[in-house]
């Protein structure tokens, strides 16, 4: 199938059709990565940060949300008024 390039603002897009878009199942939202020659749109494998929101909540419900490391002092700080 050959479509073309279309703008939309200050970049291009491709308008992709119904029958084509039906047998993949995409969804709203899509990965898009270069491949060889090729711009490739896929389901996305899954959320980047998946699960960090459950996991700061038990972090902070066993009370580990303390600093990993310690606070490290610019020389000048002492000389800093607030």
């Amino acid at each position: 199938m050959k479509t073309s390039l279309r703008r939309i603002g200050n970049s291009q897009g491709v308008i992709l059709p119904k029958p084509l878009l039906s047998q993949l199942d995409l969804g709203t939202e899509v990965e898009l990565t270069i491949e060889q020659d090729a711009i490739v749109l896929r389901k996305p494998r899954g959320r980047v940060r998946k699960g960090w929101s459950e996991a700061g909540k038990r972090l902070a419900d066993r009370s580990e949300h303390r600093l990993i490391w310690p606070e490290f002092p610019n020389r000048s700080d002492a000389k800093l008024k607030w």
